[in-house]
């Protein structure tokens, strides 16, 4: 029996928990780390032999799956799949697993770390500091401000439990209110909430649409108002963001993801002083890494004895 599982998320190593539950499963870990780009002859042959794969967040593409035939499981160390083309999958009859409520309380603190970052100016202050300078830059309190939140699954929910607890007015916008986890939120459409927020936090899945957030919404907002995005690049038009933040139709972002990553370096969010950018690591704790990488590495033996994981997408 082939036992070849690929790993291509960069945290995982050998003689890690997440290696030795799957040699203990009489699995043979092979490491391929992502980062850089690989040439279409790699691409193809990565997942080689294989019978399960834990990736990173590189695009998985048909071609790589349809030369695969012994693969039949693919885990993503983390909660997003949109890199995986999933169609494809299916069709292969490839089993896709994702590790949901791994990382949403590591989401949410960054969301608030990117919320804080943006109301104290700390981009300016930091740059100041190291040019030798001791700007006295005078920020904004979040307490009492207006925290809206698009989207209300794990890292939603987390988000907007900090809001509550900072003495923010907390507004959500959803299709699927939570009664159980609502004292302190107010349910709201998406029209009433980007409009009202202070804050914006966006927390969806990716879709196969337009953007979310494009030049009408962005119009709609407040001229002080901070858009947050740990969610996915994908959910913001960019060129809009920018002409946006241009001519103060919203005040400032704090981006955790991009449409195009890593960050290209003729991007022009890059060197505007009220956008703070941290590079996808929303997720990645020390914490949440463990958990990801052990939920990960369980969704590939579940599927190998014949079991549906929990965090199952196709």
């Amino acid at each position: 029996m082939n036992n070849r599982i690929v790993i291509t998320t960069d945290y995982l190593r050998p003689g890690d928990t997440v290696d030795t539950m799957l040699r203990d499963r009489g699995l043979e870990p092979v490491y391929s780390p992502a980062g850089g780009t690989r040439t279409d002859e790699e691409k193809l042959a990565l997942f080689e032999g294989a019978v399960g794969a834990i990736a990173a967040s590189e695009p998985v593409a048909r071609d790589m799956l349809a030369t695969s035939p012994m693969l039949k499981v693919i885990a993503r160390a983390g909660v997003g799949h949109d890199n995986v083309d999933i169609d494809a999958a299916a069709e292969l009859g490839i089993r896709v697993c994702n590790t949901p409520g791994v990382n949403h309380h590591a989401v949410a603190e960054l969301a608030l770390a990117l919320m804080l970052a943006c109301a104290r100016r700390l981009n300016t202050v930091l740059a100041g500091v190291d040019d030798g300078g001791w700007p006295r830059e005078a920020g904004t309190e979040l307490r009492g401000k207006s925290l809206g939140v698009i989207g209300y699954g794990p890292s939603g929910k987390a988000i907007a439990a900090l809001g509550v607890a900072l003495g923010m007015r907390v507004l959500v916008s959803t299709a699927h209110p939570d009664s159980e986890q609502s004292s302190g939120i107010e349910f709201a459409d998406f029209d009433t909430t980007i409009k009202a927020a202070d804050y914006l936090s966006l927390h969806s899945r990716a879709g196969k649409g337009d953007p979310i957030i494009d030049a009408a919404s962005l119009s709609a907002m407040k001229n002080s108002a901070i858009l947050i995005n740990t969610a996915r690049g994908s959910l913001v038009d960019e060129a809009a963001l920018v002409e946006a933040l241009k001519t103060g139709e919203i005040a400032g972002a704090g981006l955790d993801v991009l449409q195009r990553e890593p960050m290209v370096e003729d991007n022009p969010l890059r060197t505007m002083s009220n956008v703070v950018i941290t590079s996808h690591l929303a997720g990645q704790t020390l914490e949440a890494r463990e958990r990801a990488g052990v939920a990960a590495a369980q969704a590939i033996i579940d599927v190998l004895d014949g079991k549906t994981p929990q965090g199952t997408v196709v």
